[in-house]
This record gives C-alpha cells, structure tokens and sequence, in this order.
C-alpha cells in the first residue's frame, strides 16, 4: 500500500502560489473538449468580432476570478470535504478558461491586461469567505454561480447571432456554472446576506465594464 504525502500548510502555500501563475502565465489544457469544435466560423464583420473578442475577454476574466476565489477557498476550508470540492471545482473551470483563451485567440483578441489584479481581487474574498466558514465558504459559491450564469445569459443575448462558436462555448459554461451552484447548495451553503449580494453585483458590474476594454 503507497502512503499519500501529508502536505504542510508551507507546501499548500507554495501549490497554490504555483497554480497562480500557471492561471495567469501559462496556456491552460482542457480535460474535455471544446465545445464549438462542430460549430461553422460564421462570417463576422470586423465590428462583430472586435466586440465578440471583448465579450470573451470579460467571460476569461471571470474564469481567472474563478480559479482565485476556488483556489484560496480550497486552502483556507476547515472540512477536507469542502476542501476537496472547491479543488475539485477550479479543475474544471480550467476547461472554461481555456475555451475562452481559445475563443478570444479566434476572433484576433486578446485577453485583459489587468489579469493578476482581477486574480488578487478574487482570492482576497475567496479566502475571507473561507476564514469565515465552510457554510459561508460555500454559501459565495452558490451566489458567485447563480449571478455568473446571469451573466453568461446576458452574453448570449448581445454576441452576434452568427457567432455560433462563441455561443456554443458560452452555453456550455453556463450549463456548468448552474450545477456548480446546485452542488454548493446540496453541500450545506449559507444564504449569504442581502448587502453581500449586492457587494457581489456591484464588483462584477465593474469588472465587467472595465475588462470589455482593458
């Protein structure tokens, strides 16, 4: 029988320092497939991709905040339980933010040059959630999810309507993000507090307008 390594809170420390810059630096690898490899390029005008690409830019934004706030609420969960959901979560985000990369690499964009501050943003309020509490830690999943499929709804109504691929990759996000939320609230998650809420909305408001231009 091979013993599993014990980590000590330095080496937690260190991989999850490491999968910052991974995030933030290096080309992330999807574990499924890409989910607009079917669906036909369309014949975008050069006004319709440069505004695609931004919208794609601000949804890769959302999947670096992504990996932050999962990747803090991971180190900083008391119950291994949690622990290992929220691991289990950032992995599979890694799949949307490389889909977006890909995306915004198709449509001639780029991505946002505030990355690292959106990252730092986000892992501050992943790791106060989970210094709180695992109700709490999983109560800013459930609510993080249910306005990010509001957001993806909301893309899906302003990309070109020949944008399929986009689309495509945008639908399968959102499928993802509402049972990420369904798993937070099967696992205990505490209903977080009207003003939290409304901080919530009001700090992605902003990082959406800014990342559609920076």
């Amino acid at each position: 029988m091979t013993n599993q390594r014990r980590y000590t809170r330095i080496d937690e420390h260190i991989i999850v320092l490491s999968k910052a810059l991974n995030t933030l630096f290096v080309k992330p690898v999807p574990n499924r497939s890409y989910p607009a490899k079917s669906a036909e390029f369309g014949d975008l005008s050069t006004q319709d991709r440069r505004h695609a690409s931004r919208y794609m830019r601000v949804n890769h934004v959302g999947e670096i905040c992504a990996q932050a706030l999962y990747q803090s609420q991971a180190l900083t969960a008391k119950d291994p339980t949690t622990r290992a959901q929220m691991q289990s979560a950032a992995d599979e985000e890694i799949d949307h933010l490389a889909w977006c990369e890909q995306r915004i690499d198709e449509l001639g964009g780029r991505k946002s040059l505030l990355n690292p501050f959106w990252y730092a943003g986000a892992f501050v309020v992943g790791a106060a959630a989970g210094i709180a509490g695992d109700k709490w830690n999983l109560g800013l999943v459930a609510e993080t999810e249910r306005q990010v499929v509001k957001h993806l709804d909301d893309h899906l109504g302003k990309l070109p309507e020949n944008d399929l691929r986009s689309r495509e990759v945008v639908a399968q996000m959102k499928q993802d993000e509402s049972q990420h939320a369904e798993q937070a609230l099967a696992a205990g998650a505490a209903e977080l507090p009207p003003a939290a809420k409304l901080l919530m909305k009001c700090a992605a408001k902003v990082m959406t307008k800014t990342a559609y231009w920076i």
